[in-house]
């Protein structure tokens, strides 16, 4: 009898696209995908759906992918390289010595614009469904990453750092990824992108701007 397959080995790809003909076959599914999902979200988006709109026939697609999550998955991965190419600028001048708050508007303005690419996608990804446990190690690297390089970012001003920078730091990264993901994922009447940015990046501020007050 085989062994039972994980939830991981269920949501990976079933083989590599090595040539160009089959990179560029997955790269038209994973785009389609992305459009189904946007538009029929998750419950509604099928591998038929995704097949068609991609111009492959079905069994091509099985070719590569399993079933839908395993297509979510591999979006979920390029959209968090997407996610690193945008930031990347940021986290360099910050990495360089520029100042937090001179970059804390951009990293804002950036984590804004990733989010508004596509939201029902979006929130596919990372609202209805479980991501493996593989991705979500690399998303928490991720926000290590972030949390470090703001805390050092912080502390640079010893006069004006935060008593705990590490803490300082992680509430910060937290405050605009969980306030950007509802904001913009689940937008307000009448408030647009930009606004949403410069109210995030107000909060923020006044935050680090009170932990680095001296005690009265």
């Amino acid at each position: 009898m085989a062994a039972t397959r994980t939830r991981e080995q269920r949501l990976a790809p079933r083989k590599a696209a090595k040539q160009e003909r089959a990179q560029l076959t997955v790269e038209a599914i994973l785009e389609a995908a992305s459009q189904v999902f946007e538009r029929h979200g998750y419950a509604h988006a099928s591998t038929n759906r995704i097949a068609e709109r991609a111009g492959v026939s079905i069994g091509s697609l099985y070719q590569y992918f399993p079933n839908k999550d395993a297509i979510l998955v591999a979006l979920a991965r390029r959209h968090l390289e997407e996610g690193m190419t945008v930031l990347a600028p940021q986290l360099q001048r910050l990495g360089a010595g520029e100042a937090w708050d001179a970059v804390l508007p951009d990293v804002v303005d950036a984590m804004v614009a990733m989010h508004a690419v596509a939201p029902m996608l979006h929130r596919c990804l990372f609202e209805e469904t479980r991501l493996p446990k593989e991705l979500r190690e690399e998303l928490e690297a991720l926000e290590d990453a972030l949390v470090d390089l703001t805390a050092k970012a912080l502390a640079a001003d010893p006069a004006r750092a935060p008593g705990d920078t590490r803490l300082a730091a992680s509430i910060v990264v937290n405050a605009i990824e969980g306030l950007t993901h509802r904001l913009v994922l689940r937008p307000l009447a009448g408030v647009d992108s930009e606004r949403v940015s410069e109210e995030i990046t107000t909060l923020v501020r006044a935050y680090v701007q009170a932990q680095s007050a001296p005690a009265a």
